[in-house]
């Protein structure tokens, strides 16, 4: 369970309210990526208390990251291990989902080596004595208001009579712009699943990140290493660093941009389709 409240143990349990320690901080941060297939938690988190640290590096404590959705999800944590990867049809992430570190005992823990404690416990702490998976610690909560930023905001669709050609691709200071001759040219209808069957996303994906490589890539290169860059200042190429890496793409390259366009249209096209008439409506 996540605890969002501070609850009554017989023994002192680390939290960030907590004042059965000197010095009690139990802080977790968490961010989300993404590909296809799963969902990748990156997590963070700083832990006060010396002794609970000792436990966690020694293995007579652990800690379990808890996601709380539709239900309850509990995974054990490696001393050193800061991401999870979680398929998709495991976990459902809402509005709402809920994430919380707890720290649990492996082992019977006496609390006579707990330096950290306050002065109350002085006198008595050679007879805390905590059982097997107790619960040692629990951190602030991760609240996740929302999904994923949506893709959609990459194109900007707009109606021109006077287009010689049917469609016309531009790329903006913040969105990729597909110009239409016509109002039926605009694929309504399109199949969700079928990345290359809406061959004017796919074109401006591609022209946005053949852009992307050019400007980003090392001189006399045709690729870009993501993780090596810094944050592009353009917004419509942050846009699209933004989408690689949480897709967790880490090169794109002249080779491999149909895999990556592949990749990062997913949530394009699904959104796409359910909202083209809005768009169009709202186009110039």
């Amino acid at each position: 369970m996540i605890y969002k409240k501070d609850a009554n143990f017989p023994y002192p349990v680390l939290t960030n309210t907590s004042t059965s320690y000197e010095n009690s901080s139990f802080l977790l941060d968490v961010s989300l990526e993404e590909n296809t297939n799963d969902y990748r938690f990156v997590i963070n988190y700083d832990i006060s208390s010396p002794f609970i640290k000792q436990l966690i590096a020694t293995g007579a404590a652990e800690p379990i990251l808890i996601i709380q959705s539709k239900d309850n999800k509990f995974y054990k944590l490696e001393p050193n291990q800061n991401t999870i990867e979680v398929p998709k049809k495991r976990v459902s992430l809402n509005k709402r989902t809920s994430i919380q570190l707890h720290i649990q005992s492996t082992r019977e823990i006496n609390f006579s080596d707990n330096e950290d404690l306050t002065s109350f416990y002085e006198a008595f702490k050679d007879e805390i004595i905590v059982p097997k998976n107790a619960l040692l610690g629990f951190s602030n909560i991760v609240v996740f208001e929302g999904s994923i930023q949506n893709p959609l905001v990459l194109f900007e669709k707009k109606l021109d009579e006077t287009l010689s050609s049917d469609i016309k691709i531009e790329l903006g200071s913040e969105t990729i712009i597909i110009r239409y001759r016509k109002e039926e040219f605009q694929f309504n209808g399109i199949g969700s699943s079928q990345v290359f069957n809406n061959p004017y996303i796919y074109a401006g994906l591609r022209t946005a990140l053949q852009r992307f490589i050019s400007e980003y890539s090392e001189q006399g290169e045709d690729y870009v290493d993501l993780p090596q860059i810094t944050q592009p200042e353009n917004l419509l190429d942050f846009k699209l660093y933004q989408l690689m890496t949480k897709k967790m793409i880490e090169e794109v390259s002249i080779d491999n941009i149909d895999e990556v366009i592949s990749l990062i249209s997913n949530k394009i096209i699904e959104k796409y389709a359910g909202a083209i008439k809005e768009l169009i409506n709202n186009g110039n």
